[in-house]
């Protein structure tokens, strides 16, 4: 079936992408965005279009994880536990943050390893999506394959991690609202934010 959208719905795309896009404009990106927070966060939908907007690579540190393992991130967890999938997770970041400037989604544990932290302060710009609690029980709901959430009670597994892991992600360089909302919304508030640290000056000039 052939979705036919309606000029209105077009105009209001368009308008919306050109907005991006002014914003991405007026960036020179010089070292890799990092994002981090919880699961269902968005880091994966939010960076993948905030890398097209920013015309750089994305790329998806579990996924990096899979393909280096030859195993699913599940497979990781059960056979080898999590403290061994930690260790192989900053193996990769680090090993991904040598490369060319890109936008690196990361998973929800990742920040909190005080040596991939380090790292990422170091050799990036980290970006924290913060959403609250029914936010993410709604977008966790719809996936699966999340090893921490194989439990009787998911949401207060959430909870807690919440506690443990908020403090830590405050830490980040930079905090953007994750909102039930379009993930543009997060795009945009990303773009503006970077603006003082990577804006150019009129012409083109840092």
């Amino acid at each position: 079936m052939v979705e036919i959208m309606s000029p209105a719905a077009g105009r209001e795309a368009n308008s919306e992408a050109d907005q991006l896009s002014d914003l991405a404009a007026r960036l020179r990106i010089d070292r890799t965005i990092v994002l981090v927070g919880l699961m269902g966060a968005g880091k994966t939908t939010v960076g993948r279009r905030l890398a097209a907007a920013l015309g750089l690579p994305f790329k998806d540190a579990d996924h990096e994880i899979e393909v280096a393992a030859g195993r699913s991130i599940q497979e990781i967890f059960d056979e080898r536990g999590e403290a061994e999938f930690r260790r192989g997770e900053r193996l990769v970041i680090t090993r991904l943050l040598r490369e060319p400037p890109h936008v690196l989604a990361t998973g929800g544990g990742a920040f909190m390893d005080p040596r991939t932290r380090a790292v990422v302060k170091d050799k990036a710009v980290s970006v924290w999506l913060r959403a609250d609690l029914d936010v993410l029980m709604r977008r966790v709901e719809r996936r699966e394959g999340r090893p921490l959430l194989r439990a009787e009670d998911p949401r207060a597994v959430m909870e807690r991690l919440m506690r443990e892991r908020y403090p830590v992600y405050a830490e980040a360089d930079f905090t953007i609202e994750s909102s039930p909302g379009p993930h543009a919304t997060a795009v945009e508030a990303i773009l503006t934010a970077l603006q003082p640290r990577f804006g150019a000056a009129p012409g083109g000039v840092p």
